[in-house]
């Protein structure tokens, strides 16, 4: 990612509410993760861990996919 691309996306995460800019870096900092190890990480409660996440995903920010370590778990990631 380049600087400029990276720069655009933190521009849209900077108008987001502070939970989401807590996951954002989280997910910045530590790659992809799962809800569960987010919530660890962030010390944020699972709802509000699932709120940000919704929040990043409907501004296209960050992507998920399924865990191939658990079906039941998806992992995040920001998008590139």
């Amino acid at each position: 990612m380049s600087a400029t691309e990276h720069d655009a996306g933190s521009s849209s995460v900077s108008e987001l509410p502070p939970s989401s800019k807590l996951v954002y870096k989280v997910l910045e900092y530590e790659g992809a993760m799962t809800q569960e190890e987010i919530a660890l990480e962030s010390r944020l409660c699972p709802r509000t861990v699932r709120y940000a996440l919704g929040t990043l995903m409907d501004h296209d920010v960050v992507d998920s996919r399924v865990s191939l370590a658990d079906a039941r778990q998806s992992k995040y990631w920001i998008e590139e």
